[in-house]
């Protein structure tokens, strides 16, 4: 996502500090992302299934993240921020249903037991994000998991033209309202630290899932 700033500006917003930390430590920096969007081989079919079926396991069942996080909010502009964006990635949750479907089964794949128990941590670790009582962990979450949902779904689009399926115009919130949320969502010191928070540790969820899914690529090259 592009980072607008000003010429000479020496403080740089929330918002601009959290649209910066999703760039520079989100999904698109990683290797294994990249590959996969660059591979042709004979095996890049079953890598991107593999990375499909992963991802449908952190993100494909209801609720979602974003859903959870509005459950528990407070009224105020960031609850119907939280319900836009529900809406909006439930669309996409539900594309991912479909697309795992799509690619055909779960690639065989040596450690299959630890690949389990490092999904359930994830979920685990998401959910405890989406339903934290400190106030703009959840909010931070959510926007950084609709931030890096962007090059997630890069892949997504590329699984979706190798199986035959037609992927669907994205709708998530843009840029433009999440630098709204993220400010209004971080009027004080103890709210911004909250915010950084949950926006890193989403993105540490979503680096671990990719290193996840690099590991059991290389498995399968020995297998």
């Amino acid at each position: 996502m592009a980072i607008n700033r000003s010429v000479g500006r020496s403080a740089v917003s929330v918002a601009e500090a959290h649209l910066a930390r999703v760039a520079a430590d989100g999904s698109s920096r990683h290797r294994h992302l990249n590959a996969l969007l660059e591979a042709s081989g004979l095996n890049s079919s079953r890598d991107l299934a593999d990375c499909v079926h992963l991802l449908c396991s952190l993100h494909g069942n209801q609720p979602s993240l974003i859903e959870l996080a509005h459950r528990n909010s407070a009224d105020g502009f960031a609850r119907d921020w939280l319900a836009r964006a529900a809406e909006s990635f439930e669309r996409e949750r539900l594309f991912l249903v479909r697309l795992t479907s799509a690619v055909g089964p779960l690639p065989s794949t040596p450690g299959a037991a630890e690949t389990e128990a490092a999904l359930n941590a994830q979920r685990n670790a998401l959910e405890i994000l989406a339903t934290s009582e400190r106030r703009g962990c959840a909010i931070g979450a959510a926007a950084a998991l609709v931030g890096d949902w962007w090059p997630i779904r890069r892949i997504l689009d590329r699984a979706a033209s190798r199986a035959g399926l037609e992927s669907p115009a994205p709708a998530l919130p843009d840029e433009a309202s999440v630098v709204a949320v993220v400010d209004s969502a971080s009027d004080a010191i103890a709210s911004e630290r909250a915010l950084g928070f949950g926006s890193e540790q989403l993105l540490l969820q979503h680096r671990g899932l990719f290193d996840l899914l690099e590991a059991r690529t290389e498995a399968r090259s020995d297998y």
